[in-house]
């Protein structure tokens, strides 16, 4: 059922991208960003909409796509883990991620505000 409501979701992401004209980079960028975060099971703790165990991804978008070091300030986040930002529930470090993997994925939900 998860997966049938992800690929639901990425389907009308991708379908809203291209009939508002994005590019077809910043599609597969997209797609790629989605990809990655269900291969490392960061939707088993998020979702993009909605709160989940952790925070809902666009709304972490939107608190952080104000700040100038946005994407930097996530992908440490994503590595190294947090605690006490969104709640009790604390954010392991993600050490099976490279940071390039970890740059990806924060600059994929800073697009999801």
């Amino acid at each position: 059922m998860k997966s049938m409501s992800y690929a639901v979701l990425a389907a009308a992401a991708v379908s809203a991208a291209l009939s508002i004209g994005v590019s077809a980079t910043a599609h597969a960028e997209a797609a790629t960003g989605l990809a990655l975060a269900q291969q490392q099971n960061c939707m088993s703790c998020h979702s993009v909409a909605r709160p989940f165990m952790g925070p809902a991804l666009h709304d972490v978008a939107a608190k952080y796509s104000g700040r100038e070091d946005a994407a930097t300030y996530l992908k440490h986040k994503i590595l190294d883990g947090s605690t006490g930002v969104w709640g009790q529930v604390p954010m392991l470090a993600n050490t099976q991620l490279t940071p390039e993997q970890a740059a990806t994925l924060a600059s994929w939900v800073l697009t999801l505000k």
